[in-house]
Protein backbone atom coordinates (compact mmCIF):
# COMPACT_ATOMS: atom_id res chain seq x y z
CA UNK A 1 0.00 0.00 0.00
CA UNK A 2 1.22 3.42 -0.74
CA UNK A 3 -0.21 6.90 0.91
CA UNK A 4 -2.46 7.15 3.96
CA UNK A 5 -6.12 8.19 4.13
CA UNK A 6 -7.69 9.65 6.84
CA UNK A 7 -11.55 9.73 6.68
CA UNK A 8 -13.59 11.40 8.46
CA UNK A 9 -17.66 10.91 7.81
CA UNK A 10 -20.45 8.66 9.16
CA UNK A 11 -21.16 4.99 9.27
CA UNK A 12 -23.59 3.26 6.65
CA UNK A 13 -25.26 -0.08 8.06
CA UNK A 14 -25.87 -0.74 4.49
CA UNK A 15 -22.22 -0.72 3.29
CA UNK A 16 -23.06 1.18 0.05
CA UNK A 17 -22.17 4.81 1.16
CA UNK A 18 -20.27 6.78 3.94
CA UNK A 19 -17.27 5.25 5.68
CA UNK A 20 -17.70 1.60 4.28
CA UNK A 21 -17.36 2.98 0.48
CA UNK A 22 -14.53 5.44 1.56
CA UNK A 23 -12.57 2.48 2.98
CA UNK A 24 -13.61 0.13 -0.13
CA UNK A 25 -12.12 2.94 -2.29
CA UNK A 26 -9.33 3.99 -0.50
CA UNK A 27 -8.16 -0.06 -0.39
CA UNK A 28 -8.59 -0.36 -4.28
CA UNK A 29 -6.73 2.39 -4.94
CA UNK A 30 -3.93 0.59 -3.38
CA UNK A 31 -3.71 3.06 -0.38
CA UNK A 32 -4.13 2.77 3.65
CA UNK A 33 -7.36 3.92 5.01
CA UNK A 34 -7.81 5.34 8.66
CA UNK A 35 -11.19 6.62 9.88
CA UNK A 36 -13.20 8.84 12.24
CA UNK A 37 -16.94 7.75 12.73
CA UNK A 38 -19.35 11.28 12.75
CA UNK A 39 -22.57 9.58 13.04
CA UNK A 40 -24.18 5.68 12.90
CA UNK A 41 -26.95 5.88 10.58
CA UNK A 42 -29.60 2.89 10.30
CA UNK A 43 -29.36 3.19 6.21
CA UNK A 44 -30.46 0.34 3.12
CA UNK A 45 -30.43 0.82 -0.37
CA UNK A 46 -34.11 2.30 0.12
CA UNK A 47 -32.96 5.27 2.52
CA UNK A 48 -32.11 6.59 6.22
CA UNK A 49 -33.98 5.39 8.57
CA UNK A 50 -31.92 6.82 11.98
CA UNK A 51 -28.91 8.56 12.93
CA UNK A 52 -27.42 8.88 16.51
CA UNK A 53 -24.70 11.09 16.46
CA UNK A 54 -21.12 10.74 17.85
CA UNK A 55 -19.69 13.40 20.70
CA UNK A 56 -17.53 16.41 19.11
CA UNK A 57 -15.06 15.26 21.54
CA UNK A 58 -14.78 11.69 20.99
CA UNK A 59 -14.51 12.65 16.89
CA UNK A 60 -11.58 14.74 17.64
CA UNK A 61 -10.16 11.88 19.54
CA UNK A 62 -10.21 9.66 17.25
CA UNK A 63 -8.65 12.18 14.78
CA UNK A 64 -5.59 12.82 17.21
CA UNK A 65 -4.93 9.35 18.02
CA UNK A 66 -4.56 8.69 14.31
CA UNK A 67 -2.94 11.37 12.83
CA UNK A 68 -0.46 11.42 16.22
CA UNK A 69 0.49 7.85 15.53
CA UNK A 70 -0.38 6.38 11.88
CA UNK A 71 -0.26 9.95 10.29
CA UNK A 72 -2.30 10.65 7.12
CA UNK A 73 -1.01 12.34 3.53
CA UNK A 74 -4.56 13.25 2.46
CA UNK A 75 -7.68 13.75 4.57
CA UNK A 76 -11.30 13.33 3.51
CA UNK A 77 -14.68 14.38 5.09
CA UNK A 78 -17.81 13.23 4.60
CA UNK A 79 -21.29 13.47 6.61
CA UNK A 80 -20.70 15.99 9.47
CA UNK A 81 -23.97 16.55 10.94
CA UNK A 82 -23.74 19.27 13.34
CA UNK A 83 -21.65 23.21 13.60
CA UNK A 84 -20.46 21.19 16.66
CA UNK A 85 -18.93 18.64 14.84
CA UNK A 86 -17.14 20.61 11.88
CA UNK A 87 -15.14 22.82 14.47
CA UNK A 88 -14.24 20.17 16.26
CA UNK A 89 -12.58 18.44 12.91
CA UNK A 90 -11.21 21.29 11.71
CA UNK A 91 -9.86 22.02 15.03
CA UNK A 92 -8.21 18.47 15.21
CA UNK A 93 -6.87 18.88 11.54
CA UNK A 94 -5.68 22.58 11.77
CA UNK A 95 -3.72 20.98 15.32
CA UNK A 96 -2.25 18.03 14.13
CA UNK A 97 -2.33 18.06 10.17
CA UNK A 98 -1.25 20.96 8.90
CA UNK A 99 -0.80 21.43 5.44
CA UNK A 100 -2.19 18.46 4.64
CA UNK A 101 -4.74 18.42 1.60
CA UNK A 102 -8.32 18.13 3.04
CA UNK A 103 -10.88 16.67 0.47
CA UNK A 104 -14.49 17.97 1.48
CA UNK A 105 -17.77 15.94 0.25
CA UNK A 106 -20.38 18.46 1.11
CA UNK A 107 -22.71 15.80 2.46
CA UNK A 108 -26.05 17.15 3.44
CA UNK A 109 -29.01 15.22 2.26
CA UNK A 110 -29.36 11.14 1.66
CA UNK A 111 -30.59 9.89 -1.81
CA UNK A 112 -34.43 9.36 -0.26
CA UNK A 113 -34.38 13.02 1.35
CA UNK A 114 -33.01 12.39 4.90
CA UNK A 115 -31.19 15.39 5.52
CA UNK A 116 -27.64 14.53 6.96
CA UNK A 117 -26.53 18.07 7.65
CA UNK A 118 -28.24 20.37 10.09
CA UNK A 119 -29.96 23.47 8.77
CA UNK A 120 -27.90 25.75 11.42
CA UNK A 121 -24.23 24.05 10.57
CA UNK A 122 -24.51 25.07 6.57
CA UNK A 123 -22.61 28.59 7.85
CA UNK A 124 -20.19 26.28 9.62
CA UNK A 125 -19.25 24.21 6.73
CA UNK A 126 -18.44 26.85 4.28
CA UNK A 127 -16.83 29.58 6.75
CA UNK A 128 -14.73 26.96 8.19
CA UNK A 129 -14.42 24.06 6.33
CA UNK A 130 -14.36 25.30 3.02
CA UNK A 131 -11.11 27.40 3.48
CA UNK A 132 -9.46 24.47 4.19
CA UNK A 133 -9.76 22.50 1.83
CA UNK A 134 -7.92 21.25 -1.32
CA UNK A 135 -11.02 20.16 -3.39
CA UNK A 136 -14.45 20.59 -2.98
CA UNK A 137 -16.81 17.82 -4.34
CA UNK A 138 -20.74 19.18 -4.69
CA UNK A 139 -23.53 17.52 -6.53
CA UNK A 140 -25.87 20.10 -7.96
CA UNK A 141 -28.22 19.80 -5.28
CA UNK A 142 -25.45 20.55 -2.46
CA UNK A 143 -23.64 23.48 -5.22
CA UNK A 144 -27.21 25.04 -5.07
CA UNK A 145 -27.34 25.10 -1.05
CA UNK A 146 -24.01 26.42 -1.25
CA UNK A 147 -24.39 28.97 -3.04
CA UNK A 148 -27.56 30.32 -2.29
CA UNK A 149 -29.12 30.03 -6.10
CA UNK A 150 -30.33 27.16 -8.42
CA UNK A 151 -27.93 25.19 -10.32
CA UNK A 152 -30.02 23.01 -13.12
CA UNK A 153 -27.57 23.47 -16.20
CA UNK A 154 -23.79 23.72 -16.80
CA UNK A 155 -23.62 27.41 -17.51
CA UNK A 156 -25.29 27.75 -13.77
CA UNK A 157 -22.51 25.00 -12.83
CA UNK A 158 -19.55 27.55 -13.87
CA UNK A 159 -21.20 30.55 -12.18
CA UNK A 160 -21.49 27.82 -8.98
CA UNK A 161 -17.75 26.70 -9.22
CA UNK A 162 -16.72 30.39 -9.45
CA UNK A 163 -19.01 31.44 -6.68
CA UNK A 164 -17.83 28.66 -3.98
CA UNK A 165 -13.65 29.60 -5.32
CA UNK A 166 -14.83 32.61 -3.49
CA UNK A 167 -15.12 30.73 -0.15
CA UNK A 168 -11.50 29.21 -0.64
CA UNK A 169 -11.41 25.81 -2.01
CA UNK A 170 -7.98 25.73 -4.31
CA UNK A 171 -10.78 23.66 -6.52
CA UNK A 172 -13.72 22.65 -6.62
CA UNK A 173 -15.32 19.57 -9.15
CA UNK A 174 -18.85 19.92 -10.12
CA UNK A 175 -20.33 17.10 -10.49
CA UNK A 176 -23.34 16.93 -12.94
CA UNK A 177 -24.80 13.60 -12.30
CA UNK A 178 -28.30 15.49 -11.33
CA UNK A 179 -28.47 17.26 -14.98
CA UNK A 180 -31.43 16.31 -17.37
CA UNK A 181 -30.04 14.07 -20.21
CA UNK A 182 -28.01 11.09 -21.39
CA UNK A 183 -24.61 13.14 -21.27
CA UNK A 184 -23.21 13.43 -17.74
CA UNK A 185 -20.75 16.92 -17.60
CA UNK A 186 -18.39 17.40 -14.58
CA UNK A 187 -16.38 20.33 -14.72
CA UNK A 188 -13.32 21.02 -12.39
CA UNK A 189 -11.96 24.49 -11.85
CA UNK A 190 -9.14 25.31 -10.48
CA UNK A 191 -6.33 27.76 -11.27
CA UNK A 192 -9.11 30.15 -12.62
CA UNK A 193 -9.94 27.65 -15.31
CA UNK A 194 -12.15 25.08 -16.04
CA UNK A 195 -11.53 21.41 -16.99
CA UNK A 196 -14.62 19.90 -18.93
CA UNK A 197 -15.53 16.02 -18.42
CA UNK A 198 -18.35 14.31 -20.47
CA UNK A 199 -19.50 10.85 -20.71
CA UNK A 200 -22.34 8.78 -21.37
CA UNK A 201 -24.93 8.31 -18.46
CA UNK A 202 -24.21 4.88 -17.20
CA UNK A 203 -28.11 3.65 -16.02
CA UNK A 204 -28.39 2.17 -12.93
CA UNK A 205 -30.74 1.01 -10.59
CA UNK A 206 -28.65 2.44 -7.55
CA UNK A 207 -25.87 5.29 -7.25
CA UNK A 208 -26.17 5.23 -3.75
CA UNK A 209 -22.72 6.14 -2.37
CA UNK A 210 -20.91 7.35 -5.67
CA UNK A 211 -19.73 10.94 -4.44
CA UNK A 212 -18.18 9.09 -1.46
CA UNK A 213 -16.35 6.65 -3.57
CA UNK A 214 -15.18 9.28 -5.99
CA UNK A 215 -14.40 12.06 -3.12
CA UNK A 216 -12.41 9.10 -1.58
CA UNK A 217 -10.81 7.85 -4.63
CA UNK A 218 -9.57 11.43 -4.99
CA UNK A 219 -8.28 11.55 -1.42
CA UNK A 220 -5.96 8.35 -2.42
CA UNK A 221 -4.68 9.82 -5.50
CA UNK A 222 -3.43 13.24 -3.60
CA UNK A 223 -1.92 10.50 -0.59
CA UNK A 224 -0.14 8.87 -3.72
Amino acid sequence: MKGRVLIVAGSDSGGGAGIQADIKAVTAMNAFAATAITALTAQNTEGVHGVVAVEPAFIAQQIEVVLTDIGADALKTGMLHSAEVIAAVAGAFRKDAPGTPLVVDPVMVAKGGHRLLLSAAEAALRDVLLPMAALLTPNLPEAEVLAGFPVRTEADMRRAAEHLARLGPKAILMKGGHLEGDRVIDLLFHDGRFDRFEDARIESRNTHGTGCTLASAIAAGLAQ
